[in-house]
């Protein structure tokens, strides 16, 4: 991944203020990419915008139910579109699958684990949790397949920022918990995590573990700083599970994941819809050159059809 500034036509940027959430994970990741910024451009003052979105807000309902994983989003696009902020940093698995055209993603940076942790202060497993035991999971995803492999364990949402969710659990409101393992890692609470769930036990959100940066489409010269940034094989793997996700109309409200690996120079990817209960689940991997990741991602969404994902999907309404 290359670390040089970007060439003429345009210069190095004096300013870049960084429009960002406030929950600490996501304070951390905009502080992540404000220091890759400083050490690109060290004349450079990059200041962070923080944000309250309404998905911060509203925390008594699954997400689900009230517009998607978007709500963590549209506050921060707002500032881009009045010049408050010059670039926006998300977590990918945040950012609807369909951006508004004024909006372009203009890097994906390099990827922390993708994968689910499981975290207890009682059990080390799933397996080792008695029928009945309670499982918070903030993810139609994870549920679908928490209820198709334990289908003895009571799954029940769970809502909040990362730091929330410990507390709910280290009240007891929950035996166990499923949470990214890159956001306990990123903010040094790899201590938590009992363990992380491979992907054929919890396959992974489309874009899980990476960050992105959005700026205006209209801004090229933004996009040209960003680009050292990139990092390729990420973005190939985030490209192809994100066109899963855009060819089944996916976001937090339909259970589906999409997961791939750069294997040999080869992109494997895998992915699955099902019912929320579990009780049906379609599956289908392929495997291609990553240049064509999306091309990739859009046939693994055909296969999947194939076998019935289309009826899922409008059982889901």
């Amino acid at each position: 991944m290359s670390t040089s500034t970007p060439a003429a036509p345009f210069a190095a940027p004096e300013r870049i203020v960084i429009a960002t959430r406030e929950s600490r994970l996501a304070l951390w990741q905009a502080e992540h990419v404000k220091a890759r910024l400083e050490g690109l451009y060290p004349a450079c003052r990059v200041e962070l915008l923080g944000m309250t979105t309404r998905g911060d807000q509203i925390l008594d309902r699954p997400l689900a139910k009230v517009g998607g994983k978007g709500l963590f989003v549209k506050e921060l696009e707002t500032a881009l579109l009045d010049g408050r902020a010059d670039i926006a940093v998300h977590s990918m698995k945040d950012v609807p699958m369909e951006m508004a055209e004024p909006f372009t993603l203009a890097c994906i940076s390099v990827r922390e684990v993708p994968l689910d942790a499981f975290v207890s202060n009682r059990y080390d497993s799933l397996g080792d949790m008695p029928p009945g035991t309670v499982v918070g999971t903030s993810s139609l995803r994870r549920e679908s397949q928490l209820h198709a492999q334990y289908p003895f364990l009571a799954v029940t949402s769970l809502r909040g920022n990362l730091d929330t969710r410990l507390r709910k659990l280290d009240e007891g409101q929950y035996d166990a918990i499923i949470l990214a393992a890159a956001g306990l890692k990123r903010l040094g609470l790899e201590n938590r995590i009992r363990a992380t769930l491979p992907a054929e036990v919890s396959l992974p959100a489309a874009g899980q573990g990476a960050l992105g940066i959005e700026c205006l489409a209209g801004r090229p010269e933004v996009a040209a700083w960003l680009a050292p940034l990139n990092d390729f094989a990420t973005s190939a793997c985030v490209r192809a599970e994100r066109a899963v996700a855009r060819a089944l109309a996916g976001s937090c409200e339909v259970p589906l994941g999409a997961y791939a690996e750069l294997r040999e120079a080869r992109l494997w990817l895998r992915g699955f819809v099902a019912r929320p209960d579990g009780n049906r689940i379609v599956r289908a991997e392929r495997e291609g050159d990553p240049m064509d990741a999306e091309a990739l991602g859009r046939a693994l969404a055909e296969d999947l059809r194939a076998q019935g994902a289309d009826a899922i999907l409008a059982e889901l309404g």
